[in-house]
């Protein structure tokens, strides 16, 4: 017998969010920024105004990113393309085990730092 391993669905870190879509918007992901699950924590690259996986503040080659504002909702391939996407924005509450974060965001205090950026901009991470 096979053994089918699920990857993340679309939105399947969304414990809530604002009616109406308001919690919603579409963006830009950047050339380069790769194959991204539904979760991924993005930041938006000052120069471009192109969305990208929010990195440790320690990264500068894509400055502005280092803070977190959106949460990915679908699958994404931005290896070689920008890409349109619609992100979490505003107004919800999402699962803190199913976000993903930029390899540079790799330790308890860091994925912490993300959080209080997120609920700064009223994404509550549970």
């Amino acid at each position: 017998m096979t053994i089918l391993t699920e990857g993340r669905h679309n939105g399947e870190f969304i414990l809530s969010e604002a009616e109406a879509g308001r919690a919603r918007d579409n963006v830009v992901i950047a050339s380069g920024a790769g194959i991204l699950k539904p979760g991924t924590v993005l930041g938006k690259i000052t120069a471009s105004g192109k969305f990208w996986p929010s990195t440790n503040a320690s990264v500068t080659e894509t400055a502005g990113a280092q803070t977190a504002i959106a949460v990915l909702v679908n699958a994404v391939d931005a290896t070689s393309a920008d890409v349109k996407a619609a992100v979490v924005s505003r107004a919800a509450q999402v699962k803190g085990d199913a976000l993903s974060y930029d390899a540079s965001v790799n330790d308890g205090t860091k994925i912490a730092t993300k959080h209080t950026q997120l609920a700064a901009v009223g994404i509550i991470v549970r």
